[in-house]
């Protein structure tokens, strides 16, 4: 099982950008998922999660900016970004908590990251 992250790119300040992360491979089912970012220097961060059943956790830092959704049919997780500032600029990683994948069960599982940049 692999997470496959895309959606990133550059933007200018107040835009918007759409992060989607698929898990490809035999999957049953897929726990929390989550977005983390990390910029230059910084340590990784919770950007956003939300678990199988609907209920999502967004850093104080994108509230209201960020919407964090799933489809769990699709094991698709994605991530809207709006009002971008350049303070989001980082790498932005998915990740899911645990990965029901039949005969392998898989625990913080994470995806390439994308690369977000924000222009002033």
């Amino acid at each position: 099982v692999q997470l496959q992250a895309s959606g990133g790119g550059l933007v200018k300040t107040g835009g918007s950008l759409s992060l989607s992360c698929t898990a490809s491979g035999s999957v049953f089912s897929i726990g929390e998922m989550g977005w983390y970012r990390q910029a230059p220097g910084m340590q990784r961060e919770l950007v956003a999660s939300i678990t199988n059943g609907g209920i999502m956790n967004v850093a104080d830092s994108v509230k209201g900016r960020f919407t964090i959704s799933r489809d769990n049919a699709r094991f698709m997780a994605s991530l809207q970004m709006n009002s971008l500032k350049p303070e989001d600029t980082a790498v932005y990683y998915c990740n899911a908590a645990n990965v029901d994948g039949g005969r392998r069960k898989y625990l913080g599982l994470w995806g390439q990251g994308t690369q977000v940049t924000v222009s002033s």
